[in-house]
């Protein structure tokens, strides 16, 4: 029988609100890979197994239906954190083989290999921690935890190099090549079958390697510079500039400036305007010339909004937050480390706050809450655009994240 990789979710989940509301920790976007795609890539001979919020089990089940979810699971596993970033030296030094042992950096939890007792008696509808397990002998290793979402953005270069080199992307050019097209650096430069560049595309990979997936579409006169991903069925438009650090996700449209930025999939900035510094979750959308600051005018460190509460970033350069279905207008202006939460849409020519709530309706004049009815039909009108639509699994999982954010906007408004 294979041994289970099983991916689970502990307290750190709630620092990435809001692009955790709805998705499991280890399904965010880190290079070209979601993080649990990482893990299983240092233990090829493994099952995968998951461990979520209750209120997402179903929805999860639904997506991956050959995976077990809280439950069901082998008598002998290796639980592995969802907010690790995976590599095989790490994976070396957890072998999945052997006697019951915790395997911790600092404070955190970051694998048990648990088998019997140890692994029946733990609780799935809850976050798991390392008090759980007692008294098994606990060992330490060196790992990257991601702790919050500009942990992900500024791994995000290295972790393309990395993802390019797993997949074994070696510049190969199986796509449609238009006359015109000038590639520096072509042997780091793959493109996928199906892939199109088109007239006038300048791609830059002399900082690193740029990955072009099945059936993207790049635009003339685009330049894209590596590191940089462009998913599977995605566009860059024409004249887009898509500088170092960008992993754009499948079925997305992306025009303008961007820079340092994971946008997840199935979101579209498709025109001009800069994003930098950034991540966006799925199925949101910036209007025509939106733009955010990635840099304070006195050059010092960025604040971010987590759970509340401001948390210095510790770094220069940070971005915009946008969780899922979220909307700008046209010419919105976003200071530097805004986050925007899930279900927003967001107008008006001044800034809006640092910190806008999850089903918040307004901009400048005010806001109120975007009623769960209404921002429900708006979200299957734009899945509908894809030939794709919401079911009920994932409506009630809709309407909770509505409910639990109500003290949110309470406080908010």
């Amino acid at each position: 029988m294979k041994r289970q990789i099983l991916f689970f979710e502990d307290e750190g989940v709630t620092n990435f609100y809001p692009l955790t509301l709805n998705r499991p920790v280890y399904d965010l976007r880190c290079g070209i890979r979601p993080l649990w795609e990482k893990g299983m890539g240092c233990y090829p001979s493994a099952e995968a197994a998951f461990h979520v919020r209750p209120y997402l089990a179903a929805l999860l089940r639904e997506q991956r239906p050959e995976v077990p979810v809280n439950g069901g699971f082998a008598d002998r596993a290796l639980l592995v954190n969802g907010r690790v970033l995976w590599n095989a030296a790490l994976a070396q030094s957890i072998p999945i083989e052997g006697e019951d042992e915790l395997f911790v950096c600092g404070e955190t939890l970051v694998a048990a290999r648990l088998s019997g007792e140890a692994l029946a008696k733990v609780d799935w509808s809850t976050f798991i921690s390392r008090s759980v397990f007692g008294s098994v002998k606990t060992t330490t290793v060196q790992a990257e935890v991601i702790t919050y979402v500009w942990d992900l953005v500024y791994a995000n270069p290295a972790q393309i190099g990395a993802d390019c080199a797993f997949l074994g992307c070696h510049g190969a050019k199986e796509g449609l090549v238009d006359p015109g097209v000038y590639f520096l650096s072509p042997e780091n430069i793959t493109l996928a079958p199906g892939a199109r560049l088109k007239p006038g595309v300048v791609i830059d990979a002399e900082k690193g390697p740029v990955f072009i997936d099945e059936g993207a579409q790049i635009y003339p006169h685009a330049v894209i510079e590596g590191p940089c991903y462009v998913g599977k069925q995605s566009w860059v438009m024409v004249s887009a500039k898509i500088y170092e650090g960008v992993s754009i996700g499948e079925c997305c449209k992306i025009g303008g400036e961007v820079e340092e930025s994971i946008i997840h999939s199935f979101s579209n900035k498709r025109h001009d305007g800069f994003l930098g510094h950034s991540y966006l979750g799925q199925w949101v959308n910036l209007g025509a010339d939106t733009n955010n600051s990635n840099l304070k005018n006195n050059y010092g460190t960025v604040d971010c909004y987590v759970n509340g509460e401001p948390v210095s970033t510790g770094r220069m350069f940070m971005g915009l937050t946008v969780g899922d279905h979220s909307k700008a207008g046209i010419n919105t202006m976003f200071n530097t480390g805004t986050v925007m939460g899930f279900s927003c849409n967001i107008f008006g020519t001044n800034f809006p706050p640092k910190y806008i709530p999850s089903f918040a309706w307004g901009g400048e004049e005010g806001f109120v809450d975007y009623r769960f009815s209404r921002a429900l039909v708006s979200a299957r009108r734009c899945l509908a655009r894809r030939q794709l639509e919401i079911n009920e699994t994932e409506a009630a999982v809709f309407q909770h994240i509505f409910e639990m954010t109500v003290s949110e906007r309470e406080r908010f408004f």
